[in-house]
């Protein structure tokens, strides 16, 4: 594992239940400003049944970047943690959204 995931993987872990962050809070968080990118491909490419929070990430603009099955089975999870997730995968950041 390499610096960069060991950072991320950390930050993602202190995400508290029933809230959401973005991929650019968790770069910025991690020591890696300008890496959202960087942090989307981590998540897309985590094994499966990862028990990393992965599914509390979200874009910068509140809204679940996955399509299909897979913004469902987000959805899914964040419902289940109390985030109000709208049919269009749309989050409300002012309620939602951990602060660091």
């Amino acid at each position: 594992m390499t610096s960069f995931e060991e950072h991320i993987f950390y930050t993602l872990n202190q995400v508290p239940y029933g809230k959401v962050s973005t991929y650019g809070m968790i770069a910025k968080a991690a020591g890696y400003p300008g890496y959202a990118r960087h942090v989307g491909r981590l998540l897309a490419n985590l094994p499966e049944g990862s028990k990393l929070p992965w599914y509390r990430v979200i874009n910068s603009q509140g809204k679940i970047s996955l399509k299909g099955n897979d913004m469902e089975r987000q959805k899914a999870k964040l419902l289940m943690e109390g985030v109000d997730v709208s049919s269009s995968g749309r989050i409300n950041l002012k309620k939602y959204l951990w602060q660091s």
